[in-house]
């Protein structure tokens, strides 16, 4: 599956990752300035626990 990569909103146009959250077995992270460099896998439930501690901080 090819990943459908995507930055969030409230970031802005400089220090941002993406996300490509597209496949239902992972969840990949990458640097936005260093498309080419490595890349965070994640659970997608690891993930959704990460967003929510986010949200609450």
């Amino acid at each position: 599956m090819t990943p459908n990569w995507r930055t969030s909103s409230y970031t802005g146009t400089e220090n941002c990752v993406e996300v490509a959250d597209n496949d239902p077995t992972k969840v990949m992270v990458r640097d936005t300035k260093d498309r080419d460099g490595g890349i965070l896998v994640f659970p997608p439930s690891s993930w959704v626990d990460f967003v929510e501690f986010a949200q609450n901080s």
